[in-house]
C-alpha cells in the first residue's frame, strides 16, 4: 500500500486530451515516482474542460476519498479562455488551497499564461494572480506550466491543429516544469 498519495487536479491539459493514453505527463509522473518513489502514488482527477468552480466543487469528496498529502492544482486555463471573472478565478484557488490546508495536503499551483488576444491587462492579472496566492499561502508555484513549448521557436509544432492542446511530444517537458515543485513537496 502507498505510503502517500499527490492527487493531480487539472483540465485537459492533465487528463491527456487529444493524446495516446499514458502518454500525459501526469502518467509520465506515475512512472517516475513508480521508479523512483515506489511508496508514493498518482491520482489523477483531472476533467478535459473544468474549471476552477469545478475544481472546487469537486475537491472536498476528492480529498476526504484519497486523502493527498499533497494536492497539484492545474486549473485556470478554462476560466481564462471562457474570459470569466478573475475575481470568482482567484476565490475558487483560494478555497482550493484552503481546503487541502485544512487536510495538511501541500498545495502546488501550476500557473498559466494566455494569449494577449484576451487583452494585456487581463492577460497580466490572470499569470500574476498564481504567483500572488502561492506568495499569500506559500504553496509550491510552476509559473508558467508550458514553458518551453509556448514560447519556444517554431512552438506550433509542439501543438495539436487546435493550437492549445500540447502534443505528446511535450508531455515530458510538461512533466519537467513540474517536477521540481512536486520534489520538494514530498
Amino acid at each position: 500500500m502507498p505510503a502517500a498519495t499527490i492527487l493531480v487536479l487539472g483540465d485537459s491539459l492533465s487528463a491527456e486530451y487529444g493524446i495516446p493514453r499514458g502518454k500525459g505527463w501526469v502518467a509520465l509522473l506515475a512512472d517516475k515516482l513508480q521508479a523512483e518513489r515506489p511508496d508514493v502514488r498518482v491520482v489523477n482527477a483531472s476533467i478535459s474542460g473544468d474549471t476552477t468552480a469545478g475544481g472546487r466543487s469537486r475537491l472536498p469528496a476528492m480529498l476526504d476519498q484519497v486523502r493527498p498529502v499533497q494536492v497539484v492544482i492545474e486549473l485556470g486555463g478554462n476560466d481564462a479562455l471562457r474570459g470569466l471573472d478573475l475575481n470568482s478565478t482567484q476565490n475558487n484557488l483560494e478555497a482550493m488551497i484552503q481546503a487541502c490546508r485544512a487536510v495538511n495536503a501541500r498545495v502546488v499551483l501550476v500557473g498559466m499564461q494566455i494569449p494577449p488576444n484576451y487583452g494585456p491587462d487581463y492577460s497580466a492579472k490572470f499569470s500574476v494572480m498564481f504567483t500572488n496566492l502561492a506568495k499569500k499561502y506559500r504553496t509550491g508555484l510552476v509559473p508558467f506550466f508550458l514553458k518551453g513549448i509556448a514560447d519556444a521557436p517554431e512552438a506550433t509544432a509542439q501543438f495539436q491543429p487546435d493550437r492549445i492542446h500540447p502534443k505528446a511530444e511535450a508531455h515530458p517537458r510538461m512533466l519537467a516544469n513540474v517536477w521540481p515543485e512536486i520534489k520538494k513537496n514530498l
